[in-house]
């Protein structure tokens, strides 16, 4: 057993605000000393530990009582739960820092993140299959697809999405200059590590499809400069020679 005093210092949290929970009902210590003071067993802990998980995740004080006093409350279901919303709050973290970093390489107040939003992707699958659906390469696309979420999917297309605007801060140089060529292999390392295995042979087709005059030069173009796609295929092209 544990005094409130021991599990403050180990939960991180205040004695008053152990004293708060104790108050309103949402934990209660198993026992108290001979002179009165609270003492905690290692249930108490455990059950504290899902109340500051589910705190963290922004619940109110008296959902978490409901949810940690319900007759069907399951710890080990509980955690899971736990475990998927914290995905998604970080998920959604690395989606906001993406948009800061994006401001800041571009330099300017509004970016516009829906150039590759997850409604296009159907979209440019569709194209994609038509071109070289039977390929291991598009598979192994099908196949990384179906596995994400819908913002892990959305985290990756933006991050896709900053490598162009990398390509428009520097489109000024020769296309063969050090620090472009430097870009050209992230970029189709990027690719395989997330899409399929990227070939000289694929990234010199998808230099031509970036540069193309649709879809993909439209978003390229306007997330990251007019002229970045066009700018990026002939640098591929001077990679892929």
């Amino acid at each position: 057993m544990k005094t409130i005093k021991a599990v403050s210092k180990i939960a991180g949290i205040s004695v008053r605000t152990l004293q708060y929970y104790d108050k309103i009902g949402l934990l209660h210590p198993t026992d108290y000393s001979d002179v009165g003071y609270r003492l905690y067993s290692d249930n108490d802990l455990i059950t504290l530990q899902h109340i500051l998980l589910f705190k963290e995740l922004e619940f109110p004080l008296n959902e978490i009582k409901e949810i940690i006093n319900s007759d069907n409350f399951d710890r080990d279901i509980a955690l899971e739960q736990q475990i998927k919303l914290l995905t998604l709050k970080k998920e959604h973290l690395e989606n906001l820092i993406l948009f800061a970093k994006g401001v800041k390489l571009l330099g300017v107040d509004y970016m516009n993140f829906s150039a590759f939003d997850t409604k296009k992707i159907d979209e440019y699958a569709k194209q994609a299959k038509e071109s070289w659906g039977h390929t291991n390469e598009f598979k192994e696309f099908e196949e990384k697809q179906k596995n994400r979420s819908t913002e892990e999917t959305k985290t990756v297309n933006q991050q896709l999405m900053m490598i162009f605007a990398e390509f428009g801060k520097v489109k000024s140089e020769n296309h063969d200059a050090e620090v472009v060529q430097a870009l050209v292999k992230k970029l189709q390392n990027y690719i395989s590590d997330n899409f399929y295995r990227c070939s000289n042979e694929i990234l010199s087709g998808l230099g031509k499809m970036y540069a193309g005059g649709g879809d993909f030069t439209k978003n390229i173009d306007e997330f990251a400069g007019e002229g970045t796609a066009v700018f990026v295929n002939k640098a591929i092209e001077y990679y892929c020679k």
